[in-house]
Protein backbone atom coordinates (compact mmCIF):
# COMPACT_ATOMS: atom_id res chain seq x y z
CA UNK A 1 0.00 0.00 0.00
CA UNK A 2 1.24 3.73 -0.82
CA UNK A 3 -0.26 6.25 1.11
CA UNK A 4 0.26 9.80 -0.71
CA UNK A 5 0.08 13.32 0.50
CA UNK A 6 -1.21 15.68 -1.94
CA UNK A 7 -0.65 19.06 -1.31
CA UNK A 8 -0.36 22.33 -3.32
CA UNK A 9 -1.01 25.75 -2.71
CA UNK A 10 -4.38 27.79 -3.26
CA UNK A 11 -5.87 27.75 -6.98
CA UNK A 12 -3.55 25.27 -7.51
CA UNK A 13 -5.78 23.00 -9.23
CA UNK A 14 -5.16 20.10 -6.55
CA UNK A 15 -8.90 19.33 -6.09
CA UNK A 16 -8.87 18.45 -10.01
CA UNK A 17 -6.12 16.04 -9.77
CA UNK A 18 -7.26 14.50 -6.73
CA UNK A 19 -10.82 13.32 -9.05
CA UNK A 20 -8.36 11.75 -11.54
CA UNK A 21 -6.52 9.95 -8.90
CA UNK A 22 -9.68 8.57 -7.53
CA UNK A 23 -11.03 7.79 -10.80
CA UNK A 24 -7.78 6.06 -11.37
CA UNK A 25 -8.71 3.97 -8.64
CA UNK A 26 -7.24 5.56 -5.08
CA UNK A 27 -8.92 6.20 -1.81
CA UNK A 28 -9.24 9.77 -1.25
CA UNK A 29 -9.49 11.06 2.54
CA UNK A 30 -10.00 15.13 1.75
CA UNK A 31 -8.45 17.21 4.64
CA UNK A 32 -10.87 19.99 4.10
CA UNK A 33 -14.51 17.61 4.65
CA UNK A 34 -12.41 16.10 8.07
CA UNK A 35 -12.13 19.97 9.03
CA UNK A 36 -16.12 20.25 8.40
CA UNK A 37 -17.05 17.26 10.32
CA UNK A 38 -15.05 17.69 13.37
CA UNK A 39 -17.01 21.43 13.01
CA UNK A 40 -20.52 20.24 12.89
CA UNK A 41 -23.18 22.33 14.89
CA UNK A 42 -22.92 21.21 18.82
CA UNK A 43 -19.80 19.55 18.28
CA UNK A 44 -16.60 20.30 20.94
CA UNK A 45 -15.31 22.43 18.11
CA UNK A 46 -18.06 24.22 17.15
CA UNK A 47 -18.90 25.35 20.50
CA UNK A 48 -15.54 26.45 21.12
CA UNK A 49 -15.25 28.55 17.62
CA UNK A 50 -18.45 30.10 18.43
CA UNK A 51 -17.33 30.89 21.96
CA UNK A 52 -13.69 32.64 20.65
CA UNK A 53 -14.88 34.34 17.54
CA UNK A 54 -19.17 35.12 18.17
CA UNK A 55 -22.35 33.68 16.75
CA UNK A 56 -21.58 36.23 13.53
CA UNK A 57 -19.68 33.17 12.28
CA UNK A 58 -22.52 31.16 11.88
CA UNK A 59 -25.06 30.39 9.14
CA UNK A 60 -29.32 30.69 9.36
CA UNK A 61 -29.11 27.15 9.88
CA UNK A 62 -26.00 27.05 12.76
CA UNK A 63 -22.97 25.77 10.79
CA UNK A 64 -19.92 27.76 10.54
CA UNK A 65 -19.44 30.11 7.50
CA UNK A 66 -15.97 29.06 6.65
CA UNK A 67 -15.45 32.39 4.70
CA UNK A 68 -16.82 34.86 7.20
CA UNK A 69 -14.34 32.62 9.60
CA UNK A 70 -11.84 33.09 7.12
CA UNK A 71 -11.91 36.36 6.77
CA UNK A 72 -12.03 36.94 10.33
CA UNK A 73 -8.63 35.45 10.69
CA UNK A 74 -6.90 36.53 7.50
CA UNK A 75 -4.19 38.28 8.39
CA UNK A 76 -4.11 38.18 11.99
CA UNK A 77 -1.72 35.46 13.30
CA UNK A 78 -3.02 35.04 17.09
CA UNK A 79 -6.71 34.56 15.55
CA UNK A 80 -5.69 31.96 12.99
CA UNK A 81 -3.31 30.15 15.61
CA UNK A 82 -6.76 30.21 17.56
CA UNK A 83 -8.41 28.45 15.25
CA UNK A 84 -5.67 26.21 13.95
CA UNK A 85 -5.48 24.75 17.54
CA UNK A 86 -9.38 24.37 17.53
CA UNK A 87 -9.76 22.30 14.66
CA UNK A 88 -6.36 20.72 12.99
CA UNK A 89 -5.85 18.33 16.16
CA UNK A 90 -9.25 16.94 15.51
CA UNK A 91 -9.09 16.85 12.01
CA UNK A 92 -5.48 15.13 12.11
CA UNK A 93 -7.25 12.09 14.85
CA UNK A 94 -9.51 11.60 12.05
CA UNK A 95 -7.77 11.53 9.37
CA UNK A 96 -5.57 8.76 11.13
CA UNK A 97 -8.42 6.84 12.14
CA UNK A 98 -9.12 6.87 8.52
CA UNK A 99 -6.00 5.68 7.16
CA UNK A 100 -5.68 3.13 10.05
CA UNK A 101 -9.09 2.17 8.80
CA UNK A 102 -8.35 1.16 5.17
CA UNK A 103 -4.67 0.01 6.32
CA UNK A 104 -6.16 -2.56 8.21
CA UNK A 105 -9.04 -3.47 5.58
CA UNK A 106 -6.35 -4.10 2.86
CA UNK A 107 -8.79 -2.92 -0.03
CA UNK A 108 -6.82 -0.15 -1.51
CA UNK A 109 -3.38 -0.28 -3.05
CA UNK A 110 -3.41 3.52 -2.69
CA UNK A 111 -4.53 5.69 -0.33
CA UNK A 112 -4.28 9.62 -0.85
CA UNK A 113 -4.75 12.51 1.97
CA UNK A 114 -5.39 15.94 0.05
CA UNK A 115 -4.30 18.32 2.55
CA UNK A 116 -3.42 22.07 1.73
CA UNK A 117 -1.60 22.11 4.92
CA UNK A 118 -0.13 18.71 4.56
CA UNK A 119 3.29 20.50 4.82
CA UNK A 120 2.19 22.98 7.68
CA UNK A 121 0.16 20.90 9.85
CA UNK A 122 3.01 17.98 10.29
CA UNK A 123 0.96 15.32 8.41
CA UNK A 124 4.15 14.35 6.22
CA UNK A 125 4.53 12.02 9.10
CA UNK A 126 1.46 9.95 8.43
CA UNK A 127 2.26 9.76 4.33
CA UNK A 128 4.95 7.49 2.28
CA UNK A 129 5.22 10.00 0.24
CA UNK A 130 4.28 14.01 -0.72
CA UNK A 131 3.14 15.19 -4.44
CA UNK A 132 3.45 18.81 -4.59
CA UNK A 133 0.80 20.64 -7.37
CA UNK A 134 2.51 23.60 -8.38
CA UNK A 135 1.68 26.48 -10.36
CA UNK A 136 2.91 29.83 -11.01
CA UNK A 137 1.73 33.14 -9.19
CA UNK A 138 0.11 34.91 -12.03
CA UNK A 139 -1.71 31.37 -12.55
CA UNK A 140 -3.01 31.90 -8.91
CA UNK A 141 -3.82 34.97 -9.25
CA UNK A 142 -5.90 34.87 -12.24
CA UNK A 143 -7.77 31.77 -10.65
CA UNK A 144 -8.55 33.54 -7.77
CA UNK A 145 -9.77 36.45 -9.42
CA UNK A 146 -12.16 33.96 -11.91
CA UNK A 147 -13.48 31.40 -9.11
CA UNK A 148 -13.47 33.77 -6.31
CA UNK A 149 -14.49 37.14 -7.47
CA UNK A 150 -10.92 38.29 -5.57
CA UNK A 151 -9.36 41.86 -6.59
CA UNK A 152 -5.69 41.67 -7.71
CA UNK A 153 -4.99 42.71 -4.50
CA UNK A 154 -6.90 40.72 -2.46
CA UNK A 155 -5.62 37.14 -4.71
CA UNK A 156 -1.70 38.44 -4.00
CA UNK A 157 -2.74 38.94 -0.22
CA UNK A 158 -3.46 35.26 -0.34
CA UNK A 159 -0.49 33.91 -1.91
CA UNK A 160 1.66 36.00 0.84
CA UNK A 161 -0.17 34.49 3.80
CA UNK A 162 0.46 31.13 2.82
CA UNK A 163 3.83 29.07 2.96
CA UNK A 164 6.24 29.94 -0.16
CA UNK A 165 5.96 27.05 -3.00
CA UNK A 166 9.93 26.63 -3.11
CA UNK A 167 10.07 25.74 0.78
CA UNK A 168 7.46 22.81 0.06
CA UNK A 169 9.09 22.26 -2.86
CA UNK A 170 12.11 21.39 -0.50
CA UNK A 171 9.13 18.65 1.10
CA UNK A 172 8.17 17.47 -1.71
CA UNK A 173 8.87 13.59 -3.65
CA UNK A 174 6.92 14.37 -6.91
CA UNK A 175 6.08 17.77 -8.37
CA UNK A 176 3.20 18.45 -10.83
CA UNK A 177 2.94 21.36 -12.96
CA UNK A 178 0.16 22.16 -13.32
CA UNK A 179 0.52 25.37 -15.35
CA UNK A 180 -0.17 23.44 -18.73
CA UNK A 181 -3.71 21.98 -20.49
CA UNK A 182 -4.91 19.15 -18.58
CA UNK A 183 -4.00 16.81 -21.32
CA UNK A 184 -0.40 17.20 -20.28
CA UNK A 185 -1.54 17.65 -16.12
CA UNK A 186 -3.24 14.27 -16.84
CA UNK A 187 -0.23 12.70 -19.02
CA UNK A 188 1.66 13.42 -15.52
CA UNK A 189 -0.41 11.72 -13.35
CA UNK A 190 -0.80 8.52 -15.48
CA UNK A 191 2.82 8.28 -15.66
CA UNK A 192 3.60 9.18 -11.50
CA UNK A 193 0.56 6.17 -11.37
CA UNK A 194 1.78 3.51 -13.55
CA UNK A 195 5.81 4.37 -12.32
CA UNK A 196 4.83 4.19 -8.33
CA UNK A 197 1.62 1.49 -8.45
CA UNK A 198 3.09 -0.58 -10.79
CA UNK A 199 5.91 -1.41 -8.29
CA UNK A 200 2.76 -2.26 -6.12
CA UNK A 201 1.50 -5.08 -8.07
Amino acid sequence: MLIIGLTGGIASGKSTISKLLKRMGAKIIDADIEAKAVTKPNTPAWEELVKRFGEEILRVDGSIDRRKLGNIVFGDDEKLNTLNNIVHPRAIERIEGKILKFKTGNKYKVIVLDAPLLIETNMVDLVDEVWLVAVDQQTQINRLMDRDNFTKEQAKARLQAQMPLEDKKKVADEIIDNTGSRRQTREQILSLWQNKVGELN
